[in-house]
């Protein structure tokens, strides 16, 4: 990556600003775009005095120009919570639908290559187990999720056909379950909401029987396998993720373990198309890529929760404080 000009779209998001943090550790020069809807300036203030660094706020789905020579564009812009593709539906689907347009747009102008994070939603409810990259998915096109969904799903086509039609240098890596620090406390997905509830003394709330599975990857995985992508000719579709799989419920209670809390665990209702299972076949990322993930889930979730710990400023014992993300 060194001496590239490299724009990251999406880039003060929590997978975004690991993206900005690696490239500018590899020795490229970074243009960091995001409108803030999710990300946050917090989560690249560590970077802003570095001289090969840019923030740039800007909505994808209007106008998009960046002066000077650009040698790859990472799309990362998107809400990727429940939480938030819900309460932002429409620009959900907008920024999946015309940002995408317009950051394939500056790629083709630039003649850069351009990788699309999509994501382990596009197989939906899957009917295949583990899910490999020739498999359609199961997905409610109508359905609360289809707002990121089938952004998604339009996105990879939309990629796809601007590399059959303008030759333009394409990647699209599907990432699965990925967490780490930098994710919000309150960010409504399993990992921050088990951690938070669990460092905190409430309920875990566990949606439905807890038997529905999930594969985490740890941030600097998948930023190495996204970075692996970026860096070769192959346009993917490739699964990014580690297929250690486990169920919920065991998630909720290996992360109670580790907090060394007593919180109690409950159930809530299950949400609509939630995903009964979920583990990828990464072994076309290791036979095209070379990338296998590195750290093992009970590491990862240790270094998240301690994390977590000096966030909620419960490391010490003091009480919980609100933060603001």
């Amino acid at each position: 990556m060194n001496g590239l000009r490299v724009v990251v779209t999406g880039g003060a998001g929590f997978l975004g600003s690991y993206l900005c943090e690696r490239l500018l550790d590899r020795g490229a020069e970074v243009i960091c775009m995001d409108n803030f809807l999710t990300g946050s300036p917090r989560n690249v203030e560590h970077l802003i005095g570095r001289p090969a660094f840019r923030l740039l706020e800007c909505d994808l789905t209007g106008f998009v120009h960046v002066p000077g020579q650009v040698d790859l564009v990472l799309h990362f812009a998107s809400a990727a919570s429940p939480v938030d593709y819900l309460r932002h539906p429409i620009e959900t689907l907008k920024v999946g639908s015309i940002g995408t347009l317009h950051a394939l747009g500056l790629a083709k102008e630039k003649g850069a290559r351009f990788v699309l994070a999509s994501t382990s939603e596009v197989y939906g409810d899957p009917l295949e187990h583990p899910q490999r990259e020739s498999y359609w998915g199961n997905v409610n096109p109508v359905g609360p999720r289809s707002v990121y969904d089938e952004a998604k799903r339009f996105a990879e086509s939309l990629t796809t056909a601007y590399r059959n039609s303008h030759g333009t240098d394409t990647g699209i890596v599907r990432i699965f379950n990925t967490y780490g620090p930098r994710m919000r406390p309150h960010d409504g997905r399993a990992i921050p909401t088990f951690i938070r509830q669990a460092l905190t003394g409430e309920p875990i709330t566990v949606a439905g029987d807890g038997s529905q599975t999930r594969s985490i990857c740890y941030v600097a995985d998948t930023v190495e396998g996204v970075l692996a992508l970026a860096e070769s000719d192959f346009e993917g579709p490739v699964n990014i993720g580690n297929p250690t799989e486990m169920s919920v419920i065991e998630l909720a209670e290996t992360i109670r373990r580790l907090a060394g809390s007593s919180s109690p665990v409950t159930f809530v209702e299950r949400p609509v198309d939630d995903p009964a299972v979920r583990r990828p076949d990464a072994s076309l990322a290791a036979e095209r890529l070379g990338w296998r993930p590195r750290v093992d889930p009970v590491s990862g979730l240790r270094r998240t929760i301690a994390w977590f710990e000096e966030e909620l400023g419960t490391a010490d014992g003091s009480s919980y404080r609100a933060v603001v993300s």
